[in-house]
């Protein structure tokens, strides 16, 4: 069986075979996690994006990770937060489960995720790690690893919470 983790540092360092991107539909640079990561995988990414874009939300585009450690990066399309009545838990749910068939179906067994839509589409981060962290664990048996990589203290608290939460619920 796979293992879940969440760790505090920059995904753009992690060394796997995929990292996801917080991305938007066009699959532009932007800013947060995003920005950083074609920072750190170079122009080519942004031209490996123009060739599968769109991404409609919830989605997910594989390209290759370029100048990163990973291999691949898988571009997922989180929900922009609407005060939580149009459905946004279930795109979230689906913007995870969409990134994790796509690695599996290309034989990734590690991969490394931000926290989908808690930047700037304004998904609160407590009430999003919960839903995350259920998906990673449910999924998990069909990975070596999956890692939740928290840039920020107040993120990794909240999926780590949410971990020992889900973890001790489900035991």
């Amino acid at each position: 069986m796979g293992k879940v983790e969440v760790i505090r540092g920059d995904i753009t360092k992690m060394e796997v075979d995929v990292i996801v991107n917080a991305a938007n539909e066009a699959l532009l640079p932007g800013g947060g996690v995003s920005g950083a990561i074609h920072r750190a995988a170079g122009p080519e990414l942004a031209e490996a994006c123009r060739r599968v874009a769109p991404c409609p939300t919830g989605e997910a585009r594989l390209t290759p990770g370029y100048r990163l450690p990973a291999r691949y990066v898988i571009h997922t399309v989180g929900p922009i937060w609407r005060g939580g009545t149009f459905g946004e838990d279930k795109l979230l749910e689906k913007a995870y489960r969409s990134s994790l068939a796509l690695a599996q179906s290309q034989g990734l067994r590690t991969v490394a995720f931000p926290s989908i839509s808690t930047g700037i589409y304004g998904y609160p981060v407590e009430a999003a790690a919960p839903i995350a962290i259920r998906v990673l664990l449910e999924e998990a048996p069909h990975f070596d690893a999956l890692y939740m990589v928290a840039f920020d203290e107040n993120t990794f608290a909240a999926y780590h919470q949410a971990l020992i939460k889900l973890t001790r619920d489900s035991g």
